[in-house]
């Protein structure tokens, strides 16, 4: 009996980081990292230079698809053309919000799409480039928490943790297509009701995220299946709302926050990924897009992606179950702050 026991827990992906905690209890401990892990964060680093080089190229506009879109910011800053430039204030938002995104499993696109959009910046300028950063953030993020022992994957046999991500990728690709083509190509929704759906989701989320932190839950897998399809809808309306409702649903599902925060970003990396793919596919149809931001994102997630999973190691789990309620709060309640007087202005006006 013991050995059947042990043998299910060793398919579960989420042991590694429970080990790690029995072997070096104290946070000390844990905060000097081995060779191999800091040549998994310089490598890191040198994708997200990549990245951010492929994004100083894409801002200059170099396909007909591709235009610089006439929005309140850009006008008010004379940017016609192929102009561009790093905005340092989106640089500074996006280092801290990537910072907590990778490390609590939710904040980027969730809170800095709508402050981007009281900024003045258009949904085309913010959706596909939040859309490309967590792509890449996700898939880089999923393989750092494996090599800061967060979290395992394993294929053979097939751990919980890769279930869980077949699980929640396969349907939120799904659902990412639907939102994309019924908001941008089909509906052509107005920009401020996308605000106001990015505001009661995160008041909802935010109720959730306290009853989650109560207790321990027993794993139920199949309950990531509706938190997946609405993390995905999300995802394609505004670039954000999918880390919230993902971490959070993998909490109530009664996965380990550590091991769920490493699930969340391999999830939205690879949902991401496929939103790309779905913008690209648009833009053959007529869709245009604005890469103005892309260089800025990438510039700030260069070392706070890399960071993140090593504070997830570095703090022991029973903290992250306080920190990840708190901050998905936190971002409810900034995005309203920030929402709710243009919502109100324009529906009293009409």
């Amino acid at each position: 009996m013991t050995e059947k026991i042990e043998k299910t827990e060793k398919n579960m992906g989420w042991e590694v980081a429970r080990n790690l905690e029995k072997e070096k209890q104290s946070i000390a401990d844990r905060f000097i990292p081995e060779w191999r892990q800091v040549r998994a964060a310089l490598g890191g680093i040198f994708v997200f230079f990549l990245v951010f080089l492929l994004g100083t190229w894409l801002a200059g506009n170099p396909f007909e698809p591709t235009v610089r879109i006439q929005s309140q910011w850009t006008i008010a800053h004379g940017l016609q053309g192929n102009d561009w430039t790093i905005v340092w204030s989106v640089v500074l938002l996006a280092a801290f919000f990537e910072f907590m995104d990778a490390s609590a499993g939710m904040g980027f696109g969730t809170a800095l799409t709508p402050i981007l959009l009281v900024i003045g910046f258009d949904p085309k300028q913010i959706v596909p480039v939040v859309m490309i950063q967590q792509g890449v953030a996700g898939l880089v993020g999923a393989f750092l928490h494996r090599e800061f022992e967060n979290v395992e994957w394993k294929f053979s046999p097939m751990s919980e943790t890769v279930k869980l991500w077949i699980i929640i990728a396969v349907t939120g690709c799904i659902a990412v297509a639907v939102s994309i083509c019924g908001i941008y190509k089909v509906m052509h929704v107005d920009k401020i009701w996308i605000k106001l759906y990015v505001a009661i989701l995160l008041l909802m989320m935010g109720f959730i995220s306290v009853v989650s932190a109560k207790k321990d839950r027993p794993y139920r897998p199949k309950k990531m299946i509706g938190f997946a399809a609405l993390a995905g809808f999300n995802k394609g309306v505004g670039g954000g709302g999918y880390g919230p409702v993902v971490t959070i649903g993998g909490l109530l599902s009664g996965v380990p926050v550590k091991s769920m925060l490493a699930v969340t970003a391999i999830c939205e990396g690879t949902v991401s990924t496929f939103a790309i793919i779905v913008w690209l596919a648009l833009l053959t149809s007529g869709v245009q897009i604005d890469y103005l931001l892309l260089p800025s994102f990438m510039l700030a997630t260069m070392f706070s992606a890399v960071a993140a999973p090593y504070m997830t190691r570095v703090f022991p789990e029973k903290l992250w179950k306080i920190i990840v309620p708190a901050y998905c709060l936190f971002v409810a309640a900034l995005c309203f702050y920030k929402i709710v007087p243009g919502i109100y202005a324009k529906l009293v006006g009409g």
